[in-house]
């Protein structure tokens, strides 16, 4: 069994609306509103690519009860805590005739101390039964920086494989945790190592620098694949994955489809290079798709044989 974490569960809304100009009025040709939060969109496409998998998280207030009762609706087995206040809803506004799409993101709600330990009870009994644990998305109010990495450590000593996908203090607190995978986009990953890239030689030495905070193995989503700091029995191997960018009818979620396409391939026994390559293919066909976490995995399995995998020789410096 594969558990997504979704702390700051949401609702999200997409609006197709072309010609988007703030300040006017507008009418939308297409909407979509899914549960989401980043481990729900995991938890979505994991399920659509037929691996076992529940996502567990917190919600609260009559949005988290739509939350709840849209999961059940699209069959993806479920269990979040229930907490008092609100959770927050999502509103993402994309132009089909530029590309480009605007997100409003809720702060979301504020969760007690005695909610938050209800769910790391919850957490922890379903990882008995788990071989991969997800943790992924933002923080919701309330809850200090370090819970994933406190999470990280109570899962892993229950022989379970962990991997976050964050940002900012909770993921510089995370990889302390030495998670088996850290994920993080390349904004975020310059957010950690604390400079910018330059070319593919600075993200290829970022990958292997982030490894070398904590997590066994770290990957960086780019706008075409990504770059991969892996293990090959027990050996780093660091390689570039990339596919020909397709013509995108929206890009919103497309990194948590890579995830999900990484980790469902991952759970199935793949080996690590062709772990990165059908998440590739998996985040490159989500873009055909509105809703965060819709994929079709026929179409994936096509699209995997025009994905690349490059070996990046490894600096001496690295153990």
């Amino acid at each position: 069994m594969i558990i997504t974490v979704t702390l700051n569960a949401a609702l999200d809304k997409t609006l197709e609306v072309p010609n988007f100009t703030p300040g006017r009025r507008h009418r939308t040709v297409d909407q979509k509103t899914l549960p989401g939060g980043k481990g729900v969109n995991i938890a979505r496409a994991i399920k659509r690519l037929g691996q076992p998998v529940i996502a567990t998280g917190i919600a609260g207030g009559a949005t988290g009860n739509r939350i709840v009762e849209a999961l059940n609706a699209e069959s993806i087995l479920n269990a979040f805590v229930r907490i008092r206040e609100e959770s927050r809803t999502n509103t993402a506004v994309l132009d089909p005739t530029t590309g480009l799409h605007t997100e409003i993101n809720e702060r979301g709600p504020t969760v007690s101390l005695h909610e938050l330990e209800l769910f790391r009870e919850k957490l922890l009994y379903l990882a008995k039964g788990a071989s991969i644990c997800v943790f992924a998305g933002s923080l919701p109010r309330g809850i200090e920086p370090d819970v994933y990495a406190s999470l990280i450590r109570g899962v892993r000593k229950l022989g379970v494989v962990t991997i976050v996908d964050t940002e900012g203090e909770p993921l510089r607190h995370a990889v302390k945790a030495e998670p088996a995978v850290v994920s993080p986009n390349e904004i975020e990953a310059e957010e950690l190592v604390g400079h910018e890239f330059h070319d593919d030689d600075d993200r290829a030495r970022a990958v292997v620098d982030i490894a070398r905070l904590g997590p066994s193995e770290a990957i960086m989503t780019v706008s075409d694949g990504c770059f991969g700091r892996v293990l090959e029995t027990g050996t780093p191997a660091l390689y570039r994955v990339s596919v020909a960018e397709l013509e995108a009818r929206s890009r919103i979620g497309s990194g948590d489809a890579f995830l999900a396409g990484y980790v469902a391939a991952r759970y199935g026994g793949r080996q690590p290079v062709d772990c990165l390559r059908y998440g590739v293919a998996c985040g490159a066909e989500s873009t055909q798709h509105i809703g965060a976490g819709i994929l079709e995995p026929g179409k994936v399995d096509r699209l995997l044989e025009w994905v690349r995998a490059e070996p990046i020789r490894l600096p001496s410096r690295i153990p």
